[in-house]
């Protein structure tokens, strides 16, 4: 296949299958006479959609929730990278720390919603902290393993050419953990947007997912199905920044390139 048809297949595939699933989804609606109190038709949503985008107060509600993505993702991204650094460097350390770890990774972090609305209120501090949460630990393991995968070789030459310590963490290290990084950071983003979504849901009184709790009371199926398409929108912007983020500050490696390198 050739490089203009691999580029091209995204923007062939999804909007087919897109229709596709809006086809069928009108079909079983119409041929079953589904309740559309139970599961609107997609016109019912598409005419929500439109009516939730002419709302001020929409506006004023994406505002809210992308900045707790944001805030949230850029305090994980911070520490994620010194915590990842740091335990990837000290070997001791990380096998210590490992079992909890482990523990506050597969612990269920919606759990702690209640706690944090407890000791930070209903505002925006209890879902900033959920999302930088949920986004902290992919980002911290995949630099700890960037860190980790940094080759004898290169450390030897760097060695070889009398680089200081310091030289050698700003030259190498952390050239070699971007992409590391880059990998935790676009699992991370996702993860903050559903945990500043999630935290609306459970303890908020604005944002996004607040009106989805308003929409879901009012028995108004269409308009939440448009605020859930609202939101998946949203995550998939907040995704291809850092997508475009990743092209720009690492366009040399292999994941940027792996296209060409594929259908070469």
């Amino acid at each position: 296949m050739s490089p203009r048809m691999l580029k091209a297949l995204p923007w062939i595939v999804t909007p087919s299958l897109v229709v596709i699933i809006v086809v069928a989804w009108w079909a079983i609606v119409t041929l079953l006479n589904v309740n559309p109190f139970i599961f609107p038709p997609p016109q019912a949503v598409g005419a929500s959609f439109i009516q939730l985008l002419s709302e001020p107060r929409t506006w004023a509600a994406v505002v809210v929730t992308v900045s707790e993505v944001i805030i949230g993702f850029v305090i994980a991204v911070v520490c994620g990278v010194v915590v990842g650094v740091v335990l990837g460097k000290v070997q001791w350390l990380e096998l210590s720390l490992r079992p909890l770890i482990v523990i506050a990774q597969v612990a269920p972090k919606v759990a702690f919603v209640p706690l944090f609305v407890i000791w930070f209120g209903f505002g925006l501090t209890s879902k900033v902290v959920l999302a930088a949460l949920l986004a902290f630990f992919p980002i911290m393991l995949n630099v700890l393993l960037g860190v980790r995968s940094v080759e004898q070789g290169h450390r030897e030459v760097m060695q070889s050419l009398n680089a200081s310590r310091r030289q050698t963490f700003l030259q190498l290290d952390m050239r070699s953990l971007q992409p590391y990084l880059f990998a935790g950071m676009e699992v991370g983003i996702v993860l903050a947007t559903i945990g500043a979504i999630v935290g609306e849901y459970l303890g908020g009184n604005n944002g996004l997912g607040n009106m989805v709790v308003s929409a879901m009371n009012s028995l108004d199926a269409a308009r939440t199905f448009a605020l859930i398409l609202l939101l998946s929108i949203i995550g998939l912007v907040l995704y291809l920044i850092v997508n475009e983020a990743k092209r720009f500050v690492i366009p040399w490696h292999e994941s940027v390139y792996g296209l060409r390198n594929v259908s070469a």
